[in-house]
């Protein structure tokens, strides 16, 4: 691990003095560095129109099942706000005849993950299902895209569902904007703010067949859970749900602050709430993705083994460390086969990401962009690569031209 990334490591701990630092070394490193716009066989799918093109989160495919129509997301604004007062446009591309129409709309967003716009499950094909604000409440609308009917308003936002399509999870996203504004909601305020560790319900099952919103556990629950002595006055939040291909358990970023001081541990759990499993407890866990029903792979820093990518396997102490070249941070994902891995980079010194694509263990960079200074900090555009359904192509978002775009490389 290089001097840059022990430094970095130590400054996750102190966010705020992480962003003044980061940006001060970086504006002199791009002073003195050589200057790319990309490189890549990089090919853009957005509209080359005025406005703000992206998709949203690593862990939901754009595509259809088909592979022709594509989900994209229009905003006026994607850089001076983290979650923006302006309307969203959601977007159906159709990459057969290029032409693009607008199908929705959203008043819930926010530049990192959009509103949750995904197909749902388990046909991936004419309907879809995204968050909204509507008569004071958050909710979330399943709609054909290509009739324009509503068929249904679920009382509550999602945030991860089944791929069945019969099942969702959601969380306190009026809490998350309060500690991680690039990934909740303005519009309704919180009502735990002055609460560290609320007895109340942060995570609930959603049956999307017939509306019905079950409470699941609570930020004591987590707070209780194996507790350490660093958790016993500090704030509590929990982030990044995300369902097992099957359905049937779900892992949660259980996250506490003391100070500026940040801890994270990965956490396993059944749908219905029970047999919690900590899977992963050494401080520092990231962004992760089930590549089997019971395998993760997650960016951490382990205690025994450094920052990098491990494989766990789920309700175990067992892992494997992968690519132990790479030490930085970004959104993995495997290949519908399971045979490559992508993942992406935050921009370095020289304000360059990178798309990287993982065979074994053998590296490729796909793809490099640019990222101006203007999209940073809570308002960056990372790459988030996702798969197509079929494995041949990954599509991303960049900035790379002066604006929010979605792009694709084929493999």
């Amino acid at each position: 691990m290089s001097l840059e990334q022990k430094l970095n490591y130590q400054l996750n701990k102190y966010p705020a003095v992480k962003k003044i630092i980061k940006r001060v070394y970086q504006l002199g490193m791009y002073t003195i560095s050589p200057k790319i716009k990309s490189e890549g066989n990089i090919v853009r799918i957005s509209p080359n129109e005025q406005g703000e093109f992206f998709f949203g989160y690593y862990d939901k495919c754009p595509w259809d099942i088909t592979g022709r129509y594509m989900l994209c997301m229009k905003a006026k604004d994607t850089w001076s706000d983290v979650s923006p007062k302006d309307k969203l446009e959601i977007l159906l591309l159709d990459t057969l005849t290029n032409t693009v129409v607008t199908v929705a709309e959203s008043n819930s967003w926010n530049v990192q993950q959009g509103c949750m716009a995904q197909w749902l499950g388990p046909e991936f094909k004419e309907k879809i299902i995204y968050n909204d604000f509507r008569n004071g409440h958050y909710c979330s609308v399943i709609l054909n895209v290509f009739t324009g009917h509503e068929e249904r308003i679920i009382s509550v936002p999602i945030y991860t569902v089944a791929t069945d399509g019969k099942t969702a999870l959601t969380l306190d996203f009026s809490r998350l904007y309060r500690l991680r504004p690039g990934y909740g909601y303005y519009n309704v305020p919180e009502i735990t703010a002055t609460e560290r560790i609320p007895d109340k319900t942060c995570i609930w099952r959603i049956n999307l067949e017939n509306g019905n919103v079950t409470p699941l556990l609570k930020y004591t629950d987590f707070a209780n859970f194996e507790q350490r002595k660093d958790m016993v006055n500090a704030e509590h939040k929990v982030n990044h749900l995300m369902l097992s291909p099957n359905g049937k358990r779900f892992m949660v970023l259980h996250r506490w602050f003391e100070g500026q001081r940040k801890y994270t541990r990965l956490v396993t759990c059944n749908i219905d709430g029970t047999d919690m499993y900590n899977l992963s407890d050494d401080d520092m866990v990231s962004h992760c993705f089930w590549k089997s029903d019971d395998e993760i792979l997650a960016f951490e820093n382990k205690y025994n083994g450094g920052p990098g990518y491990y494989l766990m396997r789920d309700k175990t102490r067992e892992y494997t460390h992968f690519w132990p070249g790479i030490s930085g941070d970004g959104h993995p994902s495997y290949s519908p086969d399971g045979t490559l891995v992508v993942t992406d980079t935050y921009p370095d010194r020289e304000r360059i990401a990178a798309l990287k694509v993982m065979k074994g263990d053998d590296i490729k960079i796909v793809a490099k962009v640019f990222a101006p200074f203007k999209y940073d900090n809570d308002t960056r555009c990372d790459l988030h690569p996702r798969w197509s359904r079929d494995g041949k192509m990954i599509c991303f978002d960049s900035v790379f031209e002066g604006v929010r775009g979605l792009y694709i490389v084929k493999l």
